[in-house]
């Protein structure tokens, strides 16, 4: 197949709109179901890049969770905790397969976000991940292939026109990218910046203990910025990002949108939230948007008297700004990774509050004494990159 006609554009009125190899050769993929759009296209090929490098810089499975073309989150295929598979909405499952617990990592980490996700899977899809994607709200997935189970049970999502796209593992992009915008073509050398080990080797601050899963977590977090849009910082622990800020004209919005994205994914980890009394008919999405609103400061659209017995089988006490303060402090050993430079401090006070230690970044501001000085104040590792990550 030398090109796929979509159905439309970015938007419904923009047509005609394809995909195809500008040298007439075979396109790298099969749609083996659905019919995916130009959108799912653009979710499916970043993502698969993100995963791709996530896979030959851990040698651990990975996948990501995209959302009009950034990751929602991304990880890699390690187990994880009774507390974690509880918020993941996956105790039920079992022990998983690797590549299904790094899509239950990816897609659980910031739910609000991953809902309708178009996943990206770095291994052969089995079926302990093909059960998992059918339960998710979810508008495709690609893979390098697929256990002719796990396909059989994806293709049962959305009435059989569930997106399942097979790329081919081998394929090689050309050398040169090129876009065209207003009628312009743009083209550039394409970002084939390896990311491993040495990329964190120059250490600017006073502590220089870099550990061996922050290098992993750094590595993780700099992928994923690689495929996010710009500007954009990335929150890692443990395997898997747990906050992304994308797309911020404001550096010190990213971070603060990132580290408000980690804070919720810890706070949905205390007894607090965990012991919620939900109703027993509360629908999977219902159930994420009211923790999302509890732990917030909008808390009374689940609690007022209106709303609550709609969501809880008994009113819940309200999780106090002291009560949160107290268990974000127990958050530690975070990494966190930024596409550009830190202009000022105030990007490290924040991230302190959530929990950072260890941090990577291209360094070059102006202000990068001040920079460093904030990050000794405060005990961390930072590591100039020396290399930009914009992704536009």
């Amino acid at each position: 197949m030398k090109e796929l006609e979509l159905k439309y554009g970015c938007n419904p009125n923009q047509k005609p709109s394809r995909i195809y190899m500008a040298d007439g050769s075979e396109l790298p993929i099969q749609v083996l179901n659905g019919r995916p759009g130009y959108i799912n296209f653009l979710d499916a090929f970043n993502g698969w890049q993100l995963v791709s490098e996530l896979k030959k810089a851990t040698g651990l499975p990975a996948a990501t969770s995209f959302k009009h073309v950034s990751p929602a989150g991304a990880a890699v295929g390690l187990p994880f905790s009774e507390t974690l598979a509880k918020i993941y909405w996956v105790d039920d499952l079992g022990e998983l397969s690797p590549l299904a617990c790094a899509y239950a990592r990816a897609r659980g980490a910031d739910r609000m976000s991953s809902f309708g996700d178009f996943i990206s899977l770095s291994d052969v899809c089995d079926v302990d991940t093909a059960r998992l994607i059918k339960r998710e709200v979810s508008d495709g997935v690609i893979a390098p292939g697929y256990e002719p189970e796990a396909l059989e049970i994806l293709k049962q999502k959305k009435k059989g026109n569930y997106n399942v796209i097979q790329i081919d593992p081998a394929y090689e992009p050309a050398k040169l990218e090129h876009k065209d915008v207003f009628g312009i073509t743009f083209e550039q050398g394409r970002n084939e910046l390896k990311i491993d080990d040495e990329f964190f080797s120059n250490i600017v601050t006073e502590n220089k203990e870099l550990t061996e899963q922050a290098k992993i977590d750094l590595a993780i977090s700099m992928i994923t910025l690689k495929y996010t849009q710009s500007n954009s910082v990335c929150f890692v622990k443990d395997g898997q990002a747990i906050g992304i800020g994308a797309g911020q004209q404001s550096r010190i919005h990213c971070t603060r949108l990132a580290g408000s994205k980690a804070d919720n994914w810890w706070l949905r980890q205390s007894p607090q939230v965990m012991n919620l009394p939900f109703v027993d008919s509360i629908r999977r999405a219902d159930r994420d948007n009211a923790i999302d609103l509890y732990i917030g400061e909008d808390y009374m659209d689940v609690l007022a008297d209106d709303a609550w017995p709609n969501i809880f089988k008994e009113k819940p006490e309200v999780f106090t700004r002291e009560q949160k303060r107290e268990w974000l402090d127990k958050l530690t050993d975070v990494a966190l990774g930024s596409d550009a430079f830190f202009p000022f401090g105030d990007n490290i006070d924040r991230a302190k509050r959530s929990g950072v230690k260890y941090i990577a970044q291209p360094g070059g501001s102006v202000r990068d004494d001040h920079v460093i000085d904030t990050c000794n104040k405060y005990g961390m590792v930072m590591a100039f990159t020396g290399i930009r990550l914009f992704h536009h």
